[in-house]
């Protein structure tokens, strides 16, 4: 995503709340992206700071921003919203295809989930749909791929933002997640394309520049 907002010279910054960094005032952000992370939006008595983290989002939110979640973001949203964060039936690692939704299609992405396309997963948790929410897509494995509510307010389970080097990385550092199963790929399978890193960014900038036109 960064890459997105260089192009079209948009300043971004980022907060690790993890680290216990100073809160950007609400009034200095439009938008708020939550990325994912290898904790479940439920261990708050582990990471303490996840309470803090769906309290701000929950803020930014009532205050009208474009808030955009990915795998983890996306379940802190949904999290904050009210909705039951859980296990999913099967852990998706690699590339498998999203299907959208018939409602999809009503909103201001509607182009951009219109057929059924090829993407990046990492996750063992899944979402209910927060109260209001259109379901945007479905995979295989995993009924609630995405959301969306009042054009602004968007949780992807996927990734389409995932690069060649950032997945190899989540390779490198978790071997153990990468177990023989029908919905996990190794290595081999994940890298045997590398052009699916381009394709999926690309539809990432796509979807950017949508919510970007909708919400000014």
């Amino acid at each position: 995503m960064g890459e997105y907002f260089r192009q079209k010279n948009i300043r971004s910054a980022s907060t690790h709340f993890y680290l216990n960094q100073t809160l950007p005032e609400m009034e200095s952000f439009d938008w708020l992206i939550i990325m994912g992370g290898a904790m479940s939006a439920n261990d708050d008595a582990i990471y303490p700071w996840l309470t803090a983290e769906k309290k701000f989002i929950k803020d930014a939110i009532d205050a009208g921003k474009v808030v955009i979640g990915v795998c983890l973001g996306a379940q802190l949203i949904a999290a904050s919203l009210g909705a039951k964060i859980y296990q999913n039936k099967y852990k998706e690692i690699g590339w498998f295809d999203l299907t959208p939704s018939e409602e999809a299609k009503d909103t201001i992405l509607g182009n951009c989930f219109s057929k059924k396309m090829e993407v990046f997963h990492w996750h063992g948790d899944t979402f209910d749909l927060p109260k209001g929410a259109v379901h945007l897509a479905s995979s295989e494995a995993t009924k609630n791929q995405g959301f969306i509510m009042d054009n602004r307010v968007i949780g992807f389970q996927f990734h389409l933002e995932t690069t060649y080097e950032y997945a190899k990385a989540l390779f490198d550092n978790f071997p153990d997640e990468i177990k023989e199963d029908g919905f996990i790929q190794n290595a081999q399978e994940v890298f045997s394309d590398l052009k699916r890193f381009e394709r999926i960014n690309k539809i990432m900038a796509e979807i950017l520049e949508t919510i970007q036109k909708a919400n000014g």
